[in-house]
C-alpha cells in the first residue's frame, strides 16, 4: 500500500519536499505505470524544481522500502508501479507501450500446482506477456495519447476450472 506522507517515517524515510511531491504524483496519477521521465515531466508541469537525478533516486528509495514495484518491459526502460494492489500479471503492447494488468485465478492455481509438483516452494512470480493490443491490431493505431502511454486495464479472465 502506498504510504501517506506521515508514514514515510514508518518505512524509514525522512519527509522531504521532493519525496512528498513525487509521492503525490504517484498517488494522484490515473496512469499506474510511470517512468522516471513521466514523473519528472509532471513535476515540470507543476513548476517544481526537482531534478531528474533526484526523481530517479527517490523512486529507487520508494522501491527499496516496498512503496513501488519496478518493471523492466521491452526496451529496458524501468517502469514504476504503486505497490498498493494485489498480485497481478501484465500484458505489454510492443507497438504502443501500453501496459494492461490482468489476474487469472485459474492460471495462478495452475502455476502453484506446477511448482508443488516440482517440489518447488514458490514465493512469488511475475508474468509479462508481450504482444499487440487490440487497438493496434484492429486499427493499426492506438487510441491512447502519447502523453499517457502506460494506461492500466485490469482484466479478470474467466476461469475454465
Amino acid at each position: 500500500m502506498m504510504a501517506e506522507p506521515m508514514n514515510l517515517k514508518n518505512v524509514g524515510l525522512r519527509i522531504t519536499q521532493p519525496r512528498l511531491k513525487i509521492m503525490q504524483i504517484l498517488q494522484q496519477s490515473a496512469v499506474r505505470h510511470l517512468t522516471a521521465d513521466d514523473v519528472y515531466q509532471q513535476l515540470q508541469l507543476q513548476g517544481e524544481e526537482i531534478g531528474l537525478a533526484t526523481v530517479y533516486r527517490v523512486l529507487a528509495q520508494f522501491e527499496s522500502v516496498g512503496l513501488l514495484m519496478r518493471h523492466n518491459f521491452e526496451g529496458g526502460r524501468a517502469i514504476f508501479e504503486r505497490n498498493d494492489s494485489g498480485h497481478h500479471d501484465h500484458f505489454f503492447c510492443v507497438e504502443c507501450d501500453r501496459v494492461f494488468e490482468f489476474c487469472d485465478t485459474a492460471l495462478e492455481r495452475r502455476q502453484q500446482k506446477i511448482a508443488n509438483n516440482a517440489g518447488f516452494a514458490l514465493q512469488e512470480h511475475a508474468m509479462y506477456l508481450y504482444g499487440t493490443c487490440k487497438g493496434m491490431a484492429a486499427e493499426g493505431i492506438c487510441s491512447v495519447s502519447d502523453d499517457a502511454p502506460f494506461e492500466v486495464q485490469t482484466t479478470a479472465i474467466p476461469s475454465d476450472s
